[in-house]
């Protein structure tokens, strides 16, 4: 859809000039910076992403946000794997797109963590286990013992080659439960057809289903982090209700191609640390059930290292593999 590649444009004004480097801080950047995001417009990266741009209006220069989606992140990560490491091509990195590709797509022709130059992490958020309002289902384990008792009555659906996709396995592989699964092209497409009624359950980050939940177009029945949500108090976790363990967050950061220099990297990586400790960041993070992160570029490095061995066991027990 032409609404899926739309380029997006967030005037800034050029203000880093504070890194040691006399020459780099006078000449960086001297021209608008390109940051892909490897999903549709209207997801729950983009909404991450276009959060994230505005408020770095003031430090960063001018930044075209251009969505590239397709096949779970990979097409919009390869533009940027195979761009020049010059400071002036970014990414919104995910849990699906350094965590997920290395263990779920077979025929890459670049490498989904070691062509790319870690900036910064972001946030991290929890999924929401939801149902459509016309199930008359109001928990977890309910749904567990009705998807045994009715064998493929219910159906999954979920953004192929995603996190959620992944999640919704590892569910199905901990339960024991028959369902069907339902691919979609992109996430505000699943949270669609789920308020439509036309699919029965998923698994979605909650920064994008907050809304429906307080409109009760969506029914929510457990979260996927360890601890409950100050958002959403009343709704437990998959650990709570029998699942020890159950754990899959969703997260997002700024990478760069590999090979840009370090320079480049600690500039902005110390401009995107500077908002995220703004206060209204903060608050604005925290009201979409995120929680913000900050870190070093070695630390968002050692981040994503950790995530790709986390799924190769769910990947593997399923058999899942893409071309």
């Amino acid at each position: 859809m032409a609404s899926m590649n739309r380029i997006w444009i967030v005037p800034m004004a050029l203000a880093l000039s504070w890194l040691a480097t006399p020459t780099f801080s006078q000449s960086y950047p001297s021209r608008p910076i390109k940051l892909i995001v490897p999903f549709g417009a209207g997801g729950p990266v983009d909404l991450m992403g276009r959060l994230v741009a505005q408020k770095l209006s003031v430090s960063l220069g001018a930044t075209v946000v251009e969505n590239k989606p397709g096949q779970g992140g990979t097409i919009g990560a390869r533009s940027v794997a195979t761009a020049e490491p010059d400071g002036y091509t970014l990414m919104v990195a995910t849990s699906t797109t350094m965590g997920v590709s290395a263990n779920l797509y077979k025929n890459l022709d670049f490498d989904p963590v070691k062509s790319f130059a870690p900036i910064a992490l972001i946030s991290s958020v929890p999924f929401v286990l939801v149902v459509r309002p016309s199930l008359p289902i109001e928990s977890a384990p309910a749904l567990i013992a009705y998807a045994k008792a009715n064998p493929s009555k219910l159906n999954f659906g979920f953004p192929t080659g995603t996190l959620p996709h992944l999640t919704g396995e590892l569910f199905r592989l901990r339960t024991g439960i028959d369902v069907a699964f339902i691919p979609y092209k992109a996430a505000n497409n699943v949270v669609a057809d789920l308020v439509g009624g036309q699919i029965d359950y998923a698994f979605e980050p909650a920064s994008v289903l907050i809304g429906h939940i307080h409109d009760a177009t969506v029914r929510p029945l457990a979260v996927t982090s360890l601890t409950r949500l100050p958002q959403m108090p009343d709704v437990p976790t998959l650990d709570e209700i029998g699942l020890k363990g159950f754990a899959s967050i969703s997260w997002s950061g700024v990478v760069a191609p590999a090979g840009t220099s370090a320079a480049i990297l600690e500039k902005l990586n110390g401009a995107i640390n500077a908002e995220l400790q703004a206060g209204d960041m903060r608050q604005a993070l925290l009201q979409l059930g995120a929680e913000v992160k900050a870190g070093t570029p070695d630390d968002f490095a050692r981040f994503i290292a950790a995530e790709v061995p986390k799924w190769a066991e769910v990947v593997r027990s399923s058999g899942m593999k893409l071309q």
